[in-house]
């Protein structure tokens, strides 16, 4: 995935701040994607020389808020219906899983607790985002993409049960 494609489609949701933005990846796409500000910044002054976002307004501490261009709308288009998927991943997590049967017994449950715990932690907060959404006036975008996760998620725990059960 593209930082700038994120970038342009949390843009075309709403005009953001760098700050803003960086808030709304941590509650969007944190499952696919990590940005800070350090990186989003400088990818917004990208899109800008580019033409694909402008600023819109100007607020308390040199804070500027951007909105999409048309240019940037066209962009996403293009990258959302001909772009070619790069399919590989790098998943930490999966590594990790993937070597789990390395480990001692002891260490092994260890391992798996520890994913556990943040699997079972991870279904609350999308269970309260999901809720968060439900309860919202307008369309409810998004929404199949927090229902993926919850799905992904209830999976991954229910594999990790099972290996412990097996540990």
């Amino acid at each position: 995935m593209s930082l700038r494609h994120a970038v342009l489609g949390l843009l075309t949701v709403q005009p953001s701040t760098g700050y803003e933005l960086t808030q709304r990846f941590d509650k969007s796409l944190a499952n696919a994607w990590h940005a800070s500000h350090s990186q989003i910044y400088p990818e917004l002054a990208k899109l800008q020389d580019e033409g694909m976002v402008e600023v819109v307004g100007e607020g308390a501490r040199r804070s500027r808020t951007f909105a999409v261009t048309e240019a940037g709308r066209d962009e996403l288009r293009r990258f959302m219906t001909e772009a070619e998927p790069v399919r590989s991943q790098r998943n930490e997590t999966a590594v990790r899983w993937f070597l789990v049967d390395l480990l001692e017994p002891a260490d092994k449950r260890k391992a798996l607790e520890r994913e556990l715990a943040f699997c079972e932690a991870e279904l609350e907060r999308l269970t309260a985002i999901a809720a968060a959404i439900d309860a919202s006036e307008g369309p409810k975008r998004f929404r199949g993409t927090v229902d993926l996760g919850l799905r992904m998620t209830g999976v991954m725990r229910d594999w990790l049960q099972e290996q412990l059960s097996r540990a």
